[in-house]
C-alpha cells in the first residue's frame, strides 16, 4: 500500500468528471483541481479582450497576453470547493456560460496555452494528494498517476445533463443547441494536434450513461482504497 496518491480523471464534456472529482477530494481530504475551469478562464480573458469570437480568433495576440493572465483557485467553505479566480477576480459563474463552452475548445487547442497551464497543474500536484480532472491529465499532466479514470457517456445523455444544468441557472438555451455544442467539442477535443482527448492505455473507462452518482462514487472509491493506504 502507498500513502497519498494522484488521481487523474479525464473524459468528454458533461460526463460528471468534476462532480465525482469534488466528492472524491472531499472524502479523501485531497486537493481538487478543475483544469477545465483554467481553460475556461483563459477563454473568458480572450473574450473580454476581443481576441476570440465565433468568427475570429487572434490567437497570436492571446499568446502575447499569457504572461498577464494569473489563474488561482480559492476555497469557498460555503460551497465546499475551490472557485476559479482570473487576475484576482472570481469568475466561477462567468466561465460556466454556453458562450464560453462554445469557444473554449478553440483556445485550449493553442500549444502555448496548454504549455502554460500544464506546468501550473504539475506544480499543483507535485506533492500528490490531489484529484485533477480534465482532458489530458492521465496522458500529459500526470502520466504516472496511480489511478487514471476515463469518463464517458452518450452525447444525448451528456447534452440532457448540460441542458438541465443551464436551465436551472436561468439561462435561455435550447436542447438542440446544447447537443450541437457537445458533439462539436467532442470532435475538436479529440482531433486537436496538441494533447488530444484520448484514453490513456492504463486508464479505467467508466461509462456513466446509466449510472447514478452514488454508484459511480462507490465504484471509484473502491478503486482508490485498493491502491492507497486509506481504510
Amino acid at each position: 500500500m502507498v500513502g497519498k496518491i494522484t488521481i487523474a480523471i479525464d473524459g468528454f464534456s458533461s460526463t460528471g468528471k468534476s462532480t465525482i472529482a469534488k466528492a472524491l477530494a472531499k472524502k479523501l481530504g485531497y486537493i481538487y483541481v478543475d483544469t477545465g475551469a483554467m481553460y475556461r478562464a483563459v477563454t473568458l480573458y480572450a473574450m473580454n479582450h476581443n481576441l476570440v469570437s465565433f468568427d475570429d480568433f487572434d490567437w497570436e495576440a492571446l499568446v502575447r497576453c499569457l504572461p498577464s493572465i494569473s489563474l488561482t483557485f480559492k476555497f469557498n467553505a460555503d460551497l465546499g470547493f475551490a472557485e476559479m479566480y482570473l487576475n484576482g477576480i472570481n469568475v466561477e459563474n462567468e466561465i460556466r456560460t454556453l458562450e464560453v463552452s462554445q469557444l473554449v475548445s478553440k483556445v485550449s487547442a493553442i500549444s502555448s496555452v496548454r504549455k502554460k497551464l500544464v506546468l501550473e497543474q504539475q506544480e499543483m500536484g507535485k506533492y500528490k494528494g490531489i484529484v485533477m480532472d480534465g482532458r489530458d491529465i492521465g496522458t500529459v499532466v500526470f502520466p504516472d498517476a496511480e489511478i487514471k479514470l476515463f469518463m464517458t457517456a452518450s452525447a444525448d445523455t451528456r447534452a440532457q445533463r448540460r441542458y438541465k444544468e443551464l436551465i436551472a441557472k436561468g439561462d435561455t438555451v435550447s436542447y438542440e443547441e446544447i447537443l450541437q455544442n457537445v458533439v462539436e467539442r467532442d470532435h475538436l477535443d479529440s482531433t486537436r494536434k496538441d494533447s488530444p482527448l484520448i484514453k490513456a492505455k492504463d486508464a479505467i473507462e467508466i461509462d456513466n450513461s446509466d449510472l447514478g452518482l452514488n454508484e459511480q462514487f462507490d465504484k471509484i472509491y473502491a478503486l482508490v482504497k485498493s491502491v492507497s493506504s486509506i481504510n
